[in-house]
């Protein structure tokens, strides 16, 4: 079945309170969506920002980011007062996310739900608790750790806290039991919403993308209790970090600085860690792209405090035997192949050999510094794998115009015949639509013919990343019909249409 959607991230849509949630404003896109005649939402990780602001970076794998939480819905929920949150500053600029602004004055607010919540907590919020209890317990124990320390990175805890000693952890969960309890109940609060959510997207023939980075952030519960998991020495630091090596796009390459898995280890263990996070992606998702999939073929390791990737070198990672463990234990499940970047055999064997569709994103088709472009040409795409315009990593169609090499501009403007023609972003789109790739994903930045100042993400750089929104009505009964013709006309409407 063909079939279109729109990549935007909750933190983009448009509300009262600083960032997108999961209330209203999502709903409202979803029925945009249903309108538009899409059938696919992707989103960026729903998990917990650290510093960066970035959904790559997280403190847990498992939990939900309690800036999405919607504040309306929980008045509504009778847990919080409108005049509890509606005074409050979120920031200047409705374009904007200020990040510091909702750390400022979000918690707050949650604390107030929270303490409402758990004056009488249902039998649905015990439930919860124990089903999510393999990550849950250990994340609140994090979170009210690193509140106690001033946000210090729990490699400067105390160290017998940092070693996870059995009475040193006991005799901080008596000490901050209502810390705990804070933080788990933000979980089950996000997670209500979030299932509403998905419901009603599902409800409306609306599919929800979901996003797995590879790696997870040193500074996280995931490291700090599954340290075994990872390449680390005896003093819990990494020995090496993950990165990109230098290429025509970076003269030092990509410092990411995760710390990177023991593969050999996940394997005697038959990737237990692996099988238990993707079982609880695709729970909560209806289709999983995994970032970064070549990594799984070789991945690029820095040994840990360089100051650029440059010193690196590739090591094997652990092929076909990962994803054969995981179709043993979960059986077989939805999941996109983010196979961009520096490609080998190998890597597309692995694709291969897995059935997951792979990445084809039309801008790269264009760049002369690619060697990999020709593979991105619309004329040489297979059927089975997903297309995009630019994903959030990449300049919008618009600004991609007028940033990009000139030369290269020249070759994209007559391959997708676009001179003279009002809207070029529009005919940049028409060609993924027209293109026999089995499923299109367009960023709602190129819906909208936006430029630079939309960009959601330029990597390896910090400053204005992740703050995008857009402009209130920008999801105009208008656009929708425009949109929905266009899937008409390149056979990508929902098959119950």
């Amino acid at each position: 079945m063909r079939t279109g959607g729109i990549l935007m991230h909750l933190t983009s849509l448009p509300s009262p309170y600083g960032v997108g949630t999961m209330g209203a404003c999502a709903r409202r896109f979803v029925d945009f969506l249903q309108a538009a005649g899409q059938s696919l939402w992707q989103i960026l990780p729903i998990c917990p920002t650290s510093y960066g602001d970035s959904p790559y970076q997280s403190f847990s794998t498992f939990a939900g980011n309690p800036y999405l939480i919607d504040l309306d819905d929980l008045a509504a929920d009778g847990l919080l007062d409108r005049a509890d949150y509606e005074g409050l500053d979120w920031g200047s600029d409705p374009q904007r996310v200020d990040y510091g602004k909702l750390y400022q004055n979000r918690y707050p607010v949650l604390r107030k739900a929270c303490k409402a919540l758990l004056a009488a907590p249902t039998a649905d919020y015990w439930a919860f608790c124990e089903e999510n209890s393999f990550w849950l317990e250990d994340y609140a124990l994090f979170m009210a750790m690193k509140e106690a320390n001033g946000g210090e990175p729990w490699t400067d805890w105390e160290p017998a806290i940092q070693n996870r000693d059995r009475v040193a952890l006991n005799r901080v969960r008596r000490a901050l039991a209502a810390d705990l309890a804070f933080w788990r109940g933000v979980q089950y609060l996000f997670f209500c919403q979030w299932k509403a959510l998905k419901e009603y997207a599902n409800g409306k023939g609306i599919r929800i993308i979901g996003d797995l980075p590879i790696y997870v952030s040193a500074d996280s519960v995931d490291v700090w209790a599954h340290p075994e998991q990872f390449q680390l020495d005896e003093h819990r630091r990494p020995t090496e970090v993950a990165g990109c090596p230098p290429d025509g796009f970076s003269a030092d390459g990509q410092l990411w600085g995760n710390p990177l898995f023991d593969w050999d280890y996940m394997e005697r263990d038959n990737f237990s860690w692996w099988v238990r996070r993707i079982a609880y992606q695709c729970e909560i998702y209806d289709v999983l792209r995994i970032d970064h999939f070549r990594g799984f073929d070789a991945y690029y390791a820095i040994p840990y405090g360089e100051p650029t990737a440059q010193n690196g070198r590739w090591r094997q990672g652990p092929g076909i035997k990962l994803f054969q463990a995981v179709e043993r234990a979960l059986g077989k499940k939805e999941i996109i192949a983010e196979d961009l970047g520096f490609l080998t055999p190998s890597v597309h064997r692995l694709r291969d050999e897995t059935g997951f569709p792979g990445m084809k994103v039309l801008e790269f088709a264009f760049d002369s510094r690619d060697k990999e472009g020709p593979a991105y040409l619309p004329h040489n795409y297979p059927v089975n794998c997903v297309v995009y315009v630019g994903t959030h990593d990449n300049e919008p169609a618009m600004g991609w115009l007028v940033t990009a090499r000139p030369e290269d501009v020249a070759y994209a403007r007559e391959y997708l015949h676009l001179d003279g023609e009002e809207g070029e972003n529009w005919g940049m789109m028409r060609t993924v639509w027209a293109s026999v790739g089995r499923c299109v994903v367009v960023q709602i930045q190129d819906v909208l013919g936006l430029g630079s100042e939309a960009r959601m993400n330029t990597p390896s750089t910090l400053g204005r990343n992740w703050t995008w929104r857009a402009r209130e009505g920008f999801d105009s009964p208008e656009l929708a019909a425009k949109l929905h013709r266009q899937m008409e006309l390149y056979g990508r409407l929902p098959q119950t249409e």
